[in-house]
């Protein structure tokens, strides 16, 4: 939970908020196939439950002032990575930014995989 005054009062902003947010930003984003589930929750979660989560493959840490983000992926077959990344990286800082006023300080991309 991130929270963070202002003259009006508290906002307060879940980590399951930002990681939807972010989970939508980076499926959106050409090239990338889907999200690889990060950690051992996430992967027992992704067993038994037969719907796709957003939140899936993202790992968010930080405060009100900077977050930084890790993201695991599955790119297309063919495309350059570099590109997929630095895509990401922009769509991502742009987005919770724009939504939420928070600075990203930092986009870790990870590609788990690659998909045909």
């Amino acid at each position: 939970m991130i929270a963070y005054e202002t003259r009006i009062g508290t906002i307060h902003i879940s980590s399951e908020y930002l990681s939807k947010l972010i989970g939508q930003a980076v499926t959106s984003c050409f090239g990338v196939v889907g999200m690889v589930p990060s950690g051992g929750r996430q992967r027992l979660f992704h067993l038994f439950s037969k719907r796709e989560a957003l939140d899936k493959g993202i790992r968010v840490r930080g405060n009100a002032d900077a977050i930084s983000v890790e993201l695991h992926i599955i790119v297309s077959y063919g495309m350059n990575i570099n590109a997929i990344a630095k895509s990401i990286v922009h769509k991502v800082k742009y987005t919770v930014g724009e939504a939420t006023g928070i600075r990203v300080d930092k986009v870790t991309v990870r590609v788990d995989g690659i998909e045909a």
